[in-house]
C-alpha cells in the first residue's frame, strides 16, 4: 500500500494534500491548495482558516467525546499519575487563555513557555495557540544565558515557567535561571507566570510575576473562543542550534501543521483513535510539540506525559511499567534511552514483571539507530522496532516504515524509504545526483511539505542561506548517506561528521555500526580527528556493558580487529578509548563535535543543551590517560 499511496502523492501532490486537509475541521476551508509565489519556495493552504486548539479539544467535545482520556500525567519522580479527560483539558485551557489576555495576550504576540513535563505546560502551549498567541517552548533548566538570547530573539511579551524541575535525583530551580535570563535580556517581558511546585517554591517578583494557580482560579469557568488563524500565521518558534551560536528560530504555522501531523497519527505510527501513543521525550523538543501534545491530540490519541528517565526512576523497568499500565500500543522514543535501558539489564530481566500484550511498536528518531541496539529492542519485545528520520525544521517523518500503511521488510540501519512529501534525493558537492550505494549529500526536492518550516523566525536571508542557497531546487538537510537500489535510505552522519583519512571519505556512522556489533558496546561514537599523516583519523569512544568480564586491553583489541574485519584497512582505525558515559544532549544527541575539540585540544565551550556537564570532565581525563 504504501507503494501506492507515495505514487499518488508524487503524481498529484496538490490534490493529495487536498484530500488530506478535508480531515481538519476548518473554519474557512482552503481553495487554494499550494502557491507557488508566497514565501521562499510556496506556502501551503493560503487561503485556509483555522484554530490549532480547537482541532486538538473542542471539536473532540463537540463529537461527545469529552470525558474520554486525552492526556496521562506519569511521573515517577513525584510518585504521580493522573489522567485529563478533553472536558478537563479545555476547561483548564480556557481559563488558561483568559488569563493570558488579561496580561494583554493576543494574537502575534510571543509567549516563551520555559516549564518541566508537567500537565501545566501542556495547557500554557495549548492556551496560546487557542488565542493567537506565536509560543516559543525553551527546555526548562536551559542555562539563564540561552533563555535571554531567545527572549530578545523573539521579544516574548510574557513568560510562563515553574518554580522548578526534576531530573531524576535532581531538583532544578527555574526561576532564578529565568530572573537572570531577563536580567540579561534587553528586550524585557511584561509579565511571567509561575506555576508553583511542591518540591521547591518560587520568590516572587511583585507586580511582574504572578501565580500559575490563581490565574486559573481568577479565571475559572471563562469562556474564551478560538482565535480564527490563517492556516500561514505562525503557530510556534522552536529555537535550534546555529552554528554561529544564534540560534534559528524554526517556524511552524497553523494550517499544515495540523494536515500532516493528523496524517502521520495512523498512517505512520499506525495508531487508531483511542489508543494510547507514548513519545517520550520532551515538550522543549520537536518531538514533544508534534507527538506529545498536537499530534495525539488530534486524532484522539490518548499521550503521555511522562517525567522522568528510562533508567534511575527508578530502575532500567520503568519504560516496561508503563507501556503495561496504561497499554500503550506505540512507542516512540530516542535510541539512546533503548542504549541506557540494556547497558543497566543487557538480559531484560525487568521486562519479565509487566504485561506488554498491548504493545504493537517502537519507533526510534533522534540519534542513529544502530542495528545492535534495535536487534536487541527486537529480541526483548517481539515487536517491530522501526528507526525513522526527521528533524526539527520538518516536523515530521522525512523516511521511515509506515505502520499503518503496510509494514515494510527492514533493512538494519536503515529508516527506510521517503514518506509522501517529499522527494528525497543524493547529490555530490557540485549539486549533481549520484548513482545508488553512493555516499553524498542528503537534499529534499521542493517544496517541502505541509508541516515543514516555511522560513525562520525574522531570518529570511538566513534561512536561503543555511537551507536553500548550496543546491538551488532543493532543501539541506546537511545529513549525508545514500540510497540503496531498492529505494531504501541510509543515514550515515552529519556532513560535518564526513571525515576524510587520506583521501577517503568515511562515514562515521559506518564506523560506530561495526563497533557497536561488538557484543560488549553498550553504545559508541566516532569523531575524525585532526592526523598530520592522514589529515584525520577516526577515534572511537567506547561505553561497555555493565556485564563485561574481559579486561579494557581485550575489549579494545577486539573492537579494532571488528572494524577492520567489517570497513577495512581504509578506516585506519586503531583507536578505542574506553569512557563511563558519553556526552549529550537532553534529548539524547552525542556531542561528537564538543569531543572532537577536546582530543584535538581546540577552544570550545559549554554547550547549553549538555545533560550532564560533568561528563567532559571524565571524557577529558579518558583521553589523558589514553595518550599517557
Amino acid at each position: 500500500m504504501y507503494h501506492s499511496v507515495y505514487e499518488a502523492w508524487k503524481k498529484d501532490p496538490e490534490g493529495f494534500w487536498a484530500e488530506e486537509s478535508k480531515a481538519i475541521d476548518w473554519f474557512e476551508e482552503p481553495t487554494k491548495i499550494f502557491d507557488e509565489d508566497m514565501g521562499v519556495y510556496g506556502r501551503w493552504f493560503t487561503d485556509g482558516v483555522v484554530n490549532t486548539c480547537y482541532n486538538c479539544l473542542d471539536r473532540h467535545v463537540q463529537d461527545n467525546k469529552g470525558d474520554n482520556v486525552a492526556l496521562i500525567y506519569d511521573s515517577p519522580v513525584t510518585n504521580t499519575v493522573k489522567k485529563f479527560t478533553y472536558n478537563d483539558l479545555l476547561a483548564d485551557v480556557s481559563a488558561f487563555s483568559a488569563a493570558l489576555k488579561a496580561k494583554g495576550i493576543g494574537k502575534g504576540d510571543r509567549v516563551i513557555i520555559y516549564m518541566p513535563m508537567i500537565p501545566q505546560t501542556v495547557v500554557a502551549v495549548l492556551a496560546c495557540a487557542r488565542i493567537g498567541a506565536i509560543h516559543s517552548v525553551v527546555f526548562g533548566g536551559f542555562a539563564a544565558n540561552e533563555l535571554a538570547t531567545r527572549i530578545d530573539d523573539c521579544e516574548a511579551k510574557l513568560v510562563v515557567s515553574a518554580s522548578c524541575g526534576i531530573e531524576g535525583a535532581r531538583t532544578i530551580a527555574y526561576k532564578p535561571l529565568l530572573d537572570d535570563a531577563i536580567e540579561l535580556s534587553k528586550h524585557k517581558p511584561e509579565a511571567t507566570i509561575i506555576y508553583q511546585r511542591e518540591q521547591l517554591a518560587a520568590d516572587m517578583v511583585e507586580g511582574r510575576d504572578f501565580d500559575f494557580d490563581q490565574a486559573l482560579l481568577d479565571n475559572k469557568g471563562a469562556e474564551v473562543p478560538c482565535e480564527p488563524m490563517k492556516a500561514t500565521d505562525p503557530l510556534y518558534i522552536l529555537y535550534t542550534s546555529g552554528t554561529t551560536g544564534q540560534p534559528k528560530g524554526v517556524v511552524r504555522d497553523n494550517g499544515g501543521h495540523l494536515v500532516a501531523l493528523n496524517w502521520t497519527m495512523h498512517n505512520i505510527y499506525g495508531v487508531k483513535p483511542g489508543e494510547v501513543f507514548w513519545a517520550a521525550s520532551d515538550v522543549g523538543w520537536v518531538v514533544g510539540h508534534s507527538y506529545i501534545i498536537y499530534g495525539p491530540l488530534l486524532s484522539g490519541n490518548p499521550g503521555i506525559l511522562f517525567e522522568g528517565k528510562p533508567i534511575g526512576t527508578p530502575d532500567a523497568g520503568t519504560f516496561w511499567r508503563i507501556i503495561s499500565e496504561h497499554k500503550v500500543k506505540s512507542l516512540f522514543t530516542a535510541p539512546t534511552a533503548f542504549r541506557a535501558i540494556r547497558k543497566e539489564d543487557p538480559n531484560a530481566e525487568f521486562i519479565k514483571k509487566y504485561d506488554l500484550s498491548h504493545f504493537e511498536a517502537l519507533f526510534l528518531a533522534g540519534e542513529r539507530a544502530d542495528p545492535d541496539t534495535i536487534k536487541w529492542a527486537e529480541d526483548v519485545l517481539k515487536v517491530p522496532v522501526i528507526d525513522h528520520w526527521w528533524q526539527t525544521e520538518t516536523g515530521w517523518t522525512i523516511a521511515g516504515n509506515p505502520m499503518g500503511l503496510g509494514f515494510l521488510p527492514v533493512k538494519y540501519g536503515s529508516p527506510a524509504v521517503p514518506m509522501p512529501g517529499y522527494d528525497v534525493q543524493i547529490v555530490n558537492d557540485e549539486g549533481e545526483q549520484i548513482e545508488a550505494n553512493e555516499l553524498g549529500n542528503i537534499v529534499v526536492k521542493l517544496p517541502l511539505p505541509p508541516g515543514s518550516m516555511p522560513t525562520l523566525w525574522n531570518a529570511e536571508e538566513r534561512f536561503i542561506d543555511a537551507y536553500m542557497a548550496e543546491f538551488p531546487g532543493y532543501y539541506k538537510t546537511a545529513d549525508a548517506g545514500y540510497i540503496d537500489e531498492d529505494g531504501y535510505l541510509y543515514i550515515m552522519a552529519r556532513t560535518d561528521d564526513i571525515i576524510n583519512v587520506a583521501g577517503h571519505r568515511l562515514s562515521t556512522g559506518g564506523i560506530e555500526e561495526a563497533i557497536a556489533s561488538h557484543e560488549s558496546v553498550a553504545e559508541c561514537a566516532v569523531v575524525g580527528v585532526t592526523d598530520k599523516l592522514k589529515g584525520q583519523l577516526p577515534i572511537g569512544f567506547v561505553v561497555v556493558n555493565s556485564a563485561v568480564e574481559k579486561s579494557a586491553q581485550e575489549v579494545e583489541a577486539e573492537i579494532v580487529a571488528q572494524v577492520r574485519s567489517l570497513i577495512g584497512p581504509v578506516a585506519a582505525f586503531k583507536s578505542v578509548i574506553l569512557v563511563p558515559r558519553l556526552p549529550k544532549t537532553r534529548s539524547g544527541k552525542i556531542l561528537r563535535g564538543t569531543m572532537q575539540k577536546i582530543y584535538d585540544g581546540l577552544e570550545w565551550k559549554m554547550p547549553a543543551t549538555i545533560d550532564d556537564p560533568a561528563i567532559l570532565d571524565e571524557i577529558k581525563s579518558a583521553i589523558d590517560v589514553y595518550r599517557s
